[in-house]
């Protein structure tokens, strides 16, 4: 098959390609950054660099493709993050139109089903509602949960405070994902065909938050490291004191709250998902230390 991977050389495009590069498929990774051309083309897949904002390139990049694999870049720099990310997903969507390609498979995200009060994952909910609208689709939407790596935002704060937390408590509980297991689903269901549309939740892991705190305290060398929850200007404030901008924070605040009042687990929980990766919370913890060491 001839596959179009969207979102350059990330946490999940690139095992993703290197999967299904291995597995014979012909790939072709788009990336904004002309930097990223040879590295893709040494891991034995075409290059196409343009900007996911130009709809006559992803036209001509995503014509003749049997498969395209679509996911919103970040940007933080964007002032007003929901209508970014619609906006994005509004190109992607008249170009999958435009270029006749008939099997997608969307990266959202867990909580995707609530239209509003979850921050950046608002934003792919509109995305959904914009692939709801095309005819003749074979459409997987992939919904993971919360990514073991956010946690590396903590590392700061872990070494200069001594502690680890955000505006939800350490009583809770997160679902939790890892990005190599996400590419590994989104592989696997490729290769097996799909038809029709559907969504996949994908978890690897679901802990408390004081089980995070001691698994990533006890990889580093502090199991006594604690889970505080701060409120939600605190965690604001403590946002853009370490360099985001004032609307990234107001949307990671606004998750966070989602998260605390666990409205972004109620369809998942409804559901009934059973955590389908295969990398758990200690062996995030492992990789964690050695990012935290280095």
């Amino acid at each position: 098959m001839k596959i179009i991977i969207t979102g350059s050389l990330g946490n999940i495009s690139r095992p993703l390609a290197t999967t299904l590069i291995a597995q014979g498929q012909e790939v072709t990774v788009l990336s904004s950054n002309s930097d990223k051309a040879a590295e893709i083309t040494q891991i034995g897949a075409q290059a196409a660099i343009g900007s996911v904002s130009d709809e006559n390139f992803l036209v001509n990049t995503f014509t003749g493709a049997d498969l395209v694999y679509l996911m919103v870049p970040t940007d933080f720099g964007a002032t007003d993050l929901r209508g970014y990310i619609k906006s994005i997903g509004g190109h992607y969507a008249n170009a999958i139109k435009a270029a006749g390609v008939k099997k997608v498979v969307l990266l959202s995200s867990i909580g995707a089903h609530l239209d509003k009060g979850t921050g950046p994952i608002a934003g792919l909910h509109d995305v959904e509602q914009q692939f709801d609208q095309l005819k003749d689709l074979d459409l997987l939407i992939l919904r993971p949960a919360f990514f073991y790596i956010n946690f590396y935002a903590n590392i700061d704060l872990i070494k200069h405070a001594g502690i680890i937390g955000s505006n939800y408590g350490a009583d809770q509980s997160i679902v939790l994902v890892d990005p190599k297991d996400i590419a590994a689903v989104a592989a696997e269901k490729i290769q097996e065909g799909f038809t029709g549309r559907s969504i996949l939740y994908i978890a690897s892991d679901k802990r408390k938050l004081s089980e995070v705190a001691l698994a990533l305290g006890t990889a580093i060398g502090k199991a006594d490291l604690p889970w505080i929850e701060f409120e939600d200007t605190q965690a604001y404030e403590g946002m853009v004191g370490a360099g985001l901008s004032p609307e990234m924070a107001r949307n990671y605040v606004e998750m966070g709250t989602a998260i605390r009042t666990e409205v972004l687990w109620e369809d998942y929980e409804a559901k009934k998902v059973t955590p389908i990766g295969k990398i758990k919370l200690e062996d995030f913890a492992m990789q964690f230390a050695t990012v935290y060491n280095g």
